[in-house]
């Protein structure tokens, strides 16, 4: 493949380089997101802390003792937000989940409060501590927590898979969350350090880069990992999808598959999409 440099890892992770009308998904995603939000009751901007971005938004099932799904969006760690994604909780509400959608401080900060990608999966564990202790009273059942996110939010979702809830100093179970899905995720970050355009943002060390590597992480026990990908993405994300499923073997990812015909943002969009195979993974999170 010869020498992979600085342009060839911007071509690889530059997503919308490689897919022109991103925007035209955006602006479908925020209608969309406008409309559930508008039809579907909801408890907007839930404090689940007091930093920069710490709330959530969160649907609520409408019987008591329902599974829980708490998505995490993308934008690289530097850009989006929750309110974009409120599209995705229609499906889930419809199976009879309660839907939590999670937002979280945006790399690079300010230069009083500077956020890195090692913060904001803080940030992410402490929201999900956040809805196990809280999540009854919005009728969801805190045994029964799943997690699905989209490119940064799918390595993020990832992460709390590993996450070491004793170490929070909370009053936290072992595991309390032991299922997820990603789209599009990324589960190896030092390849990103070699990419110019996010450098200037993410400010990603050595060091972060190799703690927040999923990948290099022992496989969690008693977990399960699906990994979803765009069959019309880039080499390196397919190439990540293939890395956590042979990191952590069959046993924790059952499923890593490539879907033809799909890219970096409409993956996300067939979540929506009744009868997809994304979708279909989606739903599964809701009945398990």
């Amino acid at each position: 493949m010869g020498h992979k440099d600085a342009a060839w890892h911007e071509r690889m992770y530059n997503n919308r380089a490689l897919v022109p009308d991103y925007a035209r998904h955006f602006e479908h995603w925020h209608t969309a997101s406008a409309r559930v939000r508008s039809q579907w009751t909801m408890h907007a901007d839930v404090p689940y802390g007091e930093g920069i971005n710490e709330t959530m938004d969160i649907f609520p099932a409408h019987t008591p003792d329902a599974p829980v799904v708490v998505f995490i969006h993308g934008g690289y760690w530097r850009s989006l937000d929750k309110s974009n994604h409120s599209f995705v909780a229609e499906p889930l509400l419809q199976a009879g989940a309660c839907v939590v959608v999670i937002n979280y401080a945006l790399c690079p900060g300010t230069p009083q409060v500077p956020v890195s990608v090692p913060s904001i999966a803080l940030q992410c564990a402490r929201a999900l501590a956040w809805v196990w202790q809280h999540i009854g009273d919005y009728g969801g059942n805190r045994q029964r927590i799943a997690l699905m996110g989209h490119s940064a939010g799918g390595h993020l979702a990832t992460m709390l898979l590993c996450c070491n809830w004793k170490a929070l100093g909370r009053q936290l179970p072992a595991r309390v969350v032991s299922r997820a899905l990603s789209l599009s995720g990324l589960y190896e970050l030092a390849p990103l350090r070699q990419a110019p355009f996010l450098q200037s943002d993410l400010r990603l060390t050595r060091a972060d880069a190799r703690a927040c590597s999923p990948a290099a992480y022992p496989r969690p026990r008693h977990a399960q990992l699906n990994v979803l990908v765009g069959g019309n993405e880039s080499f390196e994300f397919i190439r990540q999808a293939q890395h956590i499923g042979q990191a952590w073997g069959e046993a924790v990812v059952p499923v890593c598959e490539a879907l033809p015909g799909l890219d970096h943002f409409s993956i996300l969009s067939q979540v929506a999409e009744p009868g997809s195979r994304v979708q279909q993974y989606a739903l599964a999170l809701a009945s398990a």
